[in-house]
This record gives structure tokens, C-alpha cells and sequence, in this order.
């Protein structure tokens, strides 16, 4: 017997909210739980609007649709609700806090799934940093560092990584997470990623990349094209080395209206 999708994205369409342009034309997917799925195709195919979509960016707004986390439309629900619900969105160009300390952040972002009048304890919340950190190879130290304040872009993504070990999300959307980061970088980032899906197997992640070179690293369960709005081709690893080898133009041509 089939297993219940952990995201099921069907018939979605949305635009950017202001401006009324439609950037997503219908987009139908499903992720199982501990599954990697990767979103690969052109700039400008919708792929980063989606995961804006996913996790209730307020730039765009859903026309049509819905997009359903273990059965629940988070299309019903704000943002910080569906961070609640168990979707975390790793950003391409992370926010930078001065003055808070990733370890503060990331205890602050704990309390707010208790309960009111529930406090965190101190030495429990420390006891799990410490190990998620030693699981990630990371020096203690780091977490005393600001939120992506003075941060190198490796270094941004690996507390991304790292506020994803914390929190256990049910659903980790990864845009473009490998952009700007040079061979080390990404290595690191990789084998974070993959100490996590071991460590958590029914954690589901969505990576959004243009490239294949991630994909050497993060081996996914399917590989989708998106074109134009639409994801037009899905299959496994395969795909990818095709559109490192192929590029994007015929789809462009095929899928072009």
C-alpha cells in the first residue's frame, strides 16, 4: 500500500503578489518522507517561487491550487504556522542579524513551538546544540558567532545546515543552497545535508539548484525540470547528468508557450 505523500503540490499556480504576474503555471509534485527531491532548470522557471510559495513569502500570492503538508494545506496557513508544521526554508541569500548569536536564534526559534507559559530548558537546549554541532564536525564556538553577520557564504550555509539538524523540520526546502560556494564549501555542506538525512530518515528535502555539481555529493531520490512555470520532466539522478550534458534549450524550445 502506497504511503501518504509528505508534500503534495497540486495544480499550483501563483504570481508575484503586487504586479500580477503569473510565474507558476500548475505545478504538480510529491515528495515521500525521507525522500531528496531536486528542482533543476533556467533562471526565471519558477523554481525559487515555489519554495518562496511553499514557506508564505508575502512577495507572492497562490491563484490556484494546493500545496498540502501531511495533509494539511499550508496554503491556509501563515508563515510562521507553517514553520510550526514542520517546514524549513533555507535561503539563497540568508538574512543577516547582527547582535543575536546563532545559538540564541536557534533557542528562541525552540520556545516558539512550546507552549504558552512552557519554558525551554537550558541545559537540554545545550545538551542538543552540542551534539547536532559534534554531528556536523562544527567547532562549539561557532554558534556564539551572529546570525550571517561577517559570515563567509560557506559559512551561512553551514548554520543553515545547522538550524536544520536543531529544529528537525518535516520538510527542508534548500534554494539554491550550493550558489557561490566553491568545491570545499559545498563539500561541507553536502555532508552535512547527509549526516542529517541519516541521522533524521524521514526528514524530506526539496533542493533547488541550478547545477548538477550538488548532485555528486547529495544523491537524490528524483530529479524534476521545471520550464516555464511547469515541471515538465521528472526522473532519477539520470536527468541531471543529461542537462549537464544537454542544457536547458531544448526544453526551452518544447515548453516555450
Amino acid at each position: 500500500m502506497k504511503k501518504s505523500p509528505i508534500l503534495a503540490v497540486r495544480g499550483l499556480r501563483a504570481s508575484v503578489a503586487e504586479a500580477g504576474v503569473e510565474i507558476l503555471k500548475g505545478v504538480e509534485l510529491e515528495i515521500g518522507a525521507g525522500e531528496i527531491h531536486a528542482i533543476m532548470g533556467p533562471n526565471g522557471s519558477g523554481k525559487s517561487t515555489l519554495a518562496k510559495v511553499i514557506a508564505g513569502h508575502p512577495g507572492y500570492e497562490a491563484d490556484g491550487g494546493h500545496v498540502r503538508l501531511r495533509g494539511e494545506n499550508l496554503l491556509d496557513l501563515e508563515p510562521d504556522e507553517r514553520a510550526q508544521a514542520g517546514v524549513f526554508m533555507a535561503f539563497q541569500y540568508p538574512v543577516e542579524i547582527p547582535g543575536v548569536s546563532i545559538a540564541n536564534f536557534l533557542r528562541s526559534a525552540l520556545q516558539a513551538r512550546l507552549e504558552d507559559g512552557e519554558e525551554l530548558d537550558l541545559f537540554d537546549f545545550q545538551d542538543l546544540l552540542t551534539g547536532c554541532m559534534g554531528l556536523l564536525g562544527m567547532d562549539p564556538s561557532f554558534a556564539q558567532r551572529a546570525v550571517n553577520d561577517g559570515l563567509s557564504g560557506g559559512e551561512k550555509k553551514q548554520s543553515e545546515i545547522l538550524q536544520m539538524a536543531v529544529l528537525k523540520p518535516a520538510l527542508a526546502v534548500l534554494d539554491e543552497t550550493d550558489s557561490g560556494l566553491d568545491i570545499d564549501a559545498l563539500k561541507v555542506v553536502a555532508a552535512g545535508v547527509n549526516a542529517l538525512r541519516e541521522e533524521n530518515p524521514e526528514m524530506s528535502v526539496l533542493l533547488i539548484t541550478h547545477y548538477q555539481r550538488i548532485l555528486d555529493h547529495v544523491q537524490p531520490d528524483a530529479v524534476h525540470v521545471m520550464v516555464n512555470g511547469r515541471i515538465v520532466e521528472s526522473g532519477g539522478p539520470e536527468v541531471a547528468l543529461e542537462l549537464e550534458a544537454q542544457g536547458y534549450e531544448e526544453y526551452r524550445r518544447t515548453h516555450a508557450a
